[in-house]
């Protein structure tokens, strides 16, 4: 055969073994063929007996990795690999971490918060859970008015009693903790005009003053169910805001004090207020604390608007006015002019 190959790169040939020629080539290249053939044969031969010891080898390692393992079930195969991540048997790691990281870890952390523990610790011990250690942001006092108004623009129609029977319903609700029965049982009737100082240790219960519906008069509701607004001459309550260990300064109590804030002075000719001096009195301070002082009931200044232009807005500013009292930051509507914040516009129109 190869005698018959190198016979066909030689240079020259006579001319009639053409066709000869042509009749070895194709016999060449079938030989060639079957013996690539052969070779792939013997090859695959050699290759199967190696896939079937492989095959067999991981059918092997699947059936001990799969005993007890549900088929085609990806939940158990998670599983398997959260329990390899907490506790890594081969490689004695849990977490993906060593032993001794672990233990640094937590001497680390136990550490931190033994600190932290200590210093919260040290903290409690100097705050005292009945009396406030700082109290200058809170000294200006704040207030809250009745009944509630979103924005605190009073807007009803004499002749509507939709327009105003929910300011009722607000006074009404507002008011049942100062029912005359109720402060005769819990409070005691305190002398007026001076403190009620109260000594002894400081979680010891306190007792408080009575301050009663009846002393509102013509804006507790007794007399006129109503407070006014169904005759165009509106009740409104101002409260003074609780601060612990609050007095007035120079025993002189805190008053309220309204007018027009913009616009025509006449447009409220009339404002009575209840009780009559329009004052906090002192016998309701200080203040000790929810914790001791359970039944306090804060004192209250009723305006009652008795005479009020009607069938337009009318801007009105209310004030707390006393020593150590501070009624004119602008920009801070949490002391005592600017705690009515909306309330100092609060708007009696359409009366």
């Amino acid at each position: 055969m190869r005698q018959q190959l190198r016979s066909r790169r030689a240079p020259t040939f006579p001319h009639g073994y053409r066709y000869r020629l042509d009749d070895q080539d194709e016999v060449n290249q079938n030989y060639l063929a079957d013996e690539e053939e052969e070779a792939e044969e013997e090859a695959r031969v050699m290759r199967v007996p190696n896939l079937e010891e492989e095959e067999k080898e991981e059918e092997q390692k699947e059936e001990e990795e799969g005993q007890g393992q549900p088929t085609g079930n990806t939940w158990w195969q998670k599983l398997q690999l959260m329990n390899e991540y907490l506790w890594d048997p081969e490689q004695r790691m849990s977490l993906a971490r060593t032993g001794l990281i672990l233990v640094i870890y937590f001497f680390f952390y136990a550490s931190l918060a033994a600190v932290i523990t200590v210093c919260m610790y040290t903290l409690f011990l100097t705050i005292s859970a009945y009396m406030p250690t700082f109290t200058e942001r809170v000294k200006p006092a704040g207030v809250m008015i009745r009944p509630f108004a979103h924005s605190l623009n009073f807007n009803f129609n004499v002749s509507e009693p939709d327009t105003w029977q929910h300011y009722v319903i607000s006074l009404n609700g507002f008011l049942q903790g100062y029912n005359d029965s109720l402060q005769e049982e819990m409070n005691v009737d305190c002398p007026p005009g001076q403190y009620f100082i109260q000594d002894g240790n400081e979680d010891e219960d306190k007792k408080a003053c009575q301050f009663k519906r009846s002393f509102l008069k013509n804006c507790s509701g007794l007399e006129d169910p109503t407070f006014g607004y169904s005759t165009g001459q509106p009740c409104i309550l101002l409260k003074m805001n609780r601060i612990v260990g609050f007095r007035p300064e120079l025993g002189d109590p805190v008053k309220v004090s309204c007018k027009v804030q913009r616009g025509d002075e006449n447009d409220i000719r009339s404002i009575h207020y209840y009780p009559e001096s329009a004052s906090f009195d002192l016998r309701y301070y200080p203040y000790y604390g929810k914790l001791t002082h359970v039944n306090y009931t804060s004192p209250l200044v009723a305006m009652h608007f008795t005479d009020v232009v009607k069938n337009q807005a009318v801007p009105v500013q209310c004030q707390l006015k006393g020593k150590g009292i501070i009624n004119d930051v602008i920009n801070d509507h949490f002391v005592a002019a600017g705690t009515l914040h909306d309330a100092e516009e609060a708007r009696a129109s359409r009366m």
